[in-house]
């Protein structure tokens, strides 16, 4: 430990020679986390993106050393960011997968995984593979929970894949009711009462984008959405779309679509769905412009009857998708998902804290304390408070109930995730609001 202490020393001594010297900052960060000192490095890097803001390996490290603290929320805005680029580096999606693990999203843990190991081996971690249950050969297809864990990039076994039926349903989600209400309107209503639709000429089917900061619930609606009609639930990203032979993506979205429609009634979901419908006057390459040609195909139900296939989809950033999927008939209702209001940050921390010990809990109170809150912010603070109540009961040996005091301590220390997100929608909702689409946004923040 002295010798790691005198390595520290000598690369903050070296640092006031030269305070702008980012590869030595970097190092002095890496040192840092490595030592399970992941608070100082993270003032490394902040000090270093200062001077070189577009570094991606000082971004990566910076969401590692979120990681490390439990700040799981800030650590994925920067990773989300960083998959969606083509140099992203191989430590990107093995910290994604982490992260998805901890909120049980495992096959997308296994695919981002498996991602990770497919672009640079040497960041294979056999402990982290065991407990995503795909066993030590990264070639080897395992069922797992009723589920085959398919290799990235192999659509062979797509038609196999189960799809899943969520367990939950509308009343686990804290608040969020007029964004439920018109979910209710365009897709549960039409499966429950069809003869009725179908009097009007309404098909049962149709596209709805939930927009709004990461963290604020629009996966785990898109889920419950499924759950609450009993339906199949088929979740897409962009690493189970994009291949890299010419023709492949197209097919493998033709492919996504058509086992929807086998498993009809199916709620068929994309997330960061603007990753996959960036606006064609924005990209350079003509492939990129044949996978959205082939996406607006889909939804049109051109060959195919979309009848009974129900469309979510999300996105942190709408201003990037191409206008042609905001046309009737495709993703035609375009829902803001704003941070949960106090009533329903009450409500989340309540479902957070179900099945857990608490005493006399003022969730009303909580709430006020946590304006700006997303949801994923609220769960940190949860998780937050655990690990300290954890950390007491190991020293006198009984578990301790949650307090609100607790928690409002653990408030204190997590600082809401929205504000970066609103501070760029604002000047979209401004000076790019063609035809009233970010109304929401303004009369959110007040303008």
């Amino acid at each position: 430990m002295t010798s790691s202490n005198d390595a520290i020393a000598s690369l903050r001594e070296a640092l006031k020679f030269s305070p702008d010297n980012v590869p030595l900052r970097q190092h002095l960060a890496e040192t840092l986390l490595s030592l399970g000192q992941p608070e100082e490095a993270e003032q490394e890097y902040r000090q270093a993106l200062v001077l070189s803001p577009e570094n991606q390996q000082l971004k990566l490290g910076l969401a590692r050393a979120f990681y490390q603290q439990g700040k799981y929320t800030q650590a994925l805005v920067i990773v989300e960011d960083q998959i969606k680029r083509l140099d992203c580096p191989a430590g990107a999606f093995l910290l994604h997968a982490r992260l998805l693990l901890n909120v049980g999203a495992v096959e997308q843990a296994v695919r981002q995984y498996r991602r990770a190991v497919e672009t640079d081996p040497a960041v294979k971690d056999a402990d982290f593979a065991e407990r995503l249950g795909i066993g030590a050969e990264e070639d080897v297809q395992e069922v797992v929970d009723g589920k085959i864990r398919a290799g990235l990039g192999d659509f062979s076994t797509l038609e196999d894949t189960q799809v899943e039926k969520p367990a939950i349903a509308f009343a686990d989600v804290g608040g969020m009711e007029a964004v439920k209400d018109e979910i209710r309107l365009k897709i549960i209503y039409p499966l429950k009462q069809p003869e009725l639709y179908k009097a009007y000429g309404k098909a049962i089917g149709g596209g709805i984008l939930m927009y709004g900061p990461p963290g604020c619930g629009k996966t785990y609606l898109a889920r419950a959405t499924a759950g609450e009609i009993n339906s199949g639930f088929l979740s897409v990203g962009i690493n189970d779309v994009l291949d890299m032979w010419l023709g492949n993506s197209e097919r493998n979205l033709h492919d996504l679509f058509e086992q929807a429609r086998r498993n009809q009634p199916c709620v068929l979901f994309f997330d960061e769905v603007d990753a996959l419908a960036a606006s064609r006057a924005d990209l350079r390459q003509n492939s990129s412009r044949m996978v959205i040609n082939q996406f607006l195909s889909e939804l049109d139900g051109v060959r195919s009857s979309n009848e009974g296939v129900l469309i979510l989809a999300a996105t942190n950033a709408p201003w990037h998708l191409d206008s042609a999927f905001r046309r009737p008939g495709r993703f035609d209702r375009i829902l803001f998902v704003p941070p949960p209001d106090a009533e329903a940050r009450a409500a989340i921390l309540r479902l957070l804290c179900r099945g857990k010990p608490v005493e006399d809990i003022d969730y009303d109170h909580l709430a006020k304390k946590t304006e700006n809150f997303s949801g994923a912010d609220l769960m940190a603070v949860v998780d937050v408070a655990i690990e300290k109540k954890l950390a007491e009961a190991m020293k006198v040996g009984i578990p301790k109930p949650l307090t609100t005091k607790d928690l409002a301590s653990a408030a204190g220390g997590v600082k809401p995730s929205t504000k970066e997100w609103f501070s760029t929608a604002r000047n979209y909702a401004l000076y790019a609001n063609e035809g009233g689409l970010y109304d929401d946004i303004l009369k959110y923040m007040k303008f």
